[in-house]
């Protein structure tokens, strides 16, 4: 079996949300949905047109089947993805506070926490063109930490592109552990994918010109988000800045990273250059706050191609 052109990995969990952007504590009743920043990539580039695969160990409970069965649904490949007997799917609930978004995690002992680089398959892995990962899943354990370093290996080895977003969770693990880990997997990687604020924590200091001298040091195409209201390409010592392209209203946040990746593989797959495919992310990301959830908004190909074209909406 061939593999799929891009592969990614981690922790996919159960989400459970309070309605009207309702507090936990007065939600008479939650909804029900499933998140993780690499399966939400997953699905964003296939929906994109990519071939997609993602693996990862789910519970074997109602919560991984069902996150199997929606994945597998949006034609993503989850053959080497596995539901553990005797293990728990994560879980985590999403409420709004005083206007401020706040997430609980329950994901200690995990099914996908207790992943080991045994359990991957390298030909899988070796087979692709691009593989994506994370620093999520560098966090939640030692274990898991260890397979994306072994999966980073093998693709290094086989000539596969290795993408990286730090994705730096700081209710996992503090900036401390998260340098230690963080920057030298970036020095692996062909495309290194950071948010501005992650790289002011990572490389403790406000001073743009300090960040960018250390990024330029790496062998990697640097996509710095958010600096201000652009996107920085740093490609071979050239600095293209990218505006964010605008949206129209902006219901929900979250996601909005994951789309924005999603969608800048994708144009990399495409064989756009790194510039294109920012705009091609900058769009996917400003579709997807438009709508509420983790990846329900991510757009299909011919909604994203409308805006590149300059295009509007035919509403009737």
């Amino acid at each position: 079996m061939r593999s799929p052109d891009l592969l990614t990995f981690g922790e996919t969990m159960a989400l459970f949300m309070s309605p009207e952007y309702r507090g936990l504590e007065g939600a008479a009743a939650l909804e029900q949905s499933f998140g993780g920043a690499e399966s939400n990539v997953a699905i964003g580039a296939a929906r994109l047109g990519c071939s997609v695969g993602w693996f990862g160990a789910l519970g074997q409970d109602p919560f991984g089947s069902t996150i199997l069965k929606r994945v597998r649904g949006e034609g993503v490949d989850v053959s080497r993805a596995r539901l553990v007997p005797g293990e728990s799917t994560g879980l985590m609930f999403r409420e709004t506070v005083a206007g401020k978004l706040a997430v609980h995690y329950y994901r200690k002992h995990s099914a996908a926490s207790r992943m080991r680089p045994e359990d991957l398959d390298l030909d899988y892995i070796r087979g692709c063109k691009l593989l994506h990962v994370t620093g999520i899943t560098l966090a939640i354990s030692e274990c898991a930490r260890a397979t994306v370093l072994a999966a980073v290996a093998a693709a290094k080895e086989a000539g596969v592109k290795v993408s990286f977003d730090p994705n730096l969770r700081l209710k996992l693990w503090t900036i401390e552990e998260a340098r230690e880990v963080v920057l030298p997997l970036a020095e692996q990687a062909d495309y290194f994918l950071p948010g501005w604020d992650e790289l002011r924590l990572l490389y403790d200091t406000d001073d743009y010109d300090k960040v960018k001298e250390k990024l330029s040091a790496l062998p990697a195409v640097t996509v710095m988000k958010g600096v201000g209201d652009t996107t920085v390409v740093l490609e071979d010592g050239i600095e293209t800045s990218v505006p964010f392209y605008p949206a129209d209203q902006v219901i929900d946040t979250v996601g909005a990273g994951d789309g924005f990746c999603a969608g800048f593989l994708a144009g990399i797959l495409q064989g756009k250059s790194a510039t294109e495919a920012v705009r091609i992310g900058s769009i996917n990301g400003s579709l997807v706050v438009q709508m509420r959830g983790d990846w329900e908004a991510l757009p299909e190909w011919s909604a994203v191609e409308r805006r590149l074209q300059g295009q509007g909406w035919v509403e009737r």
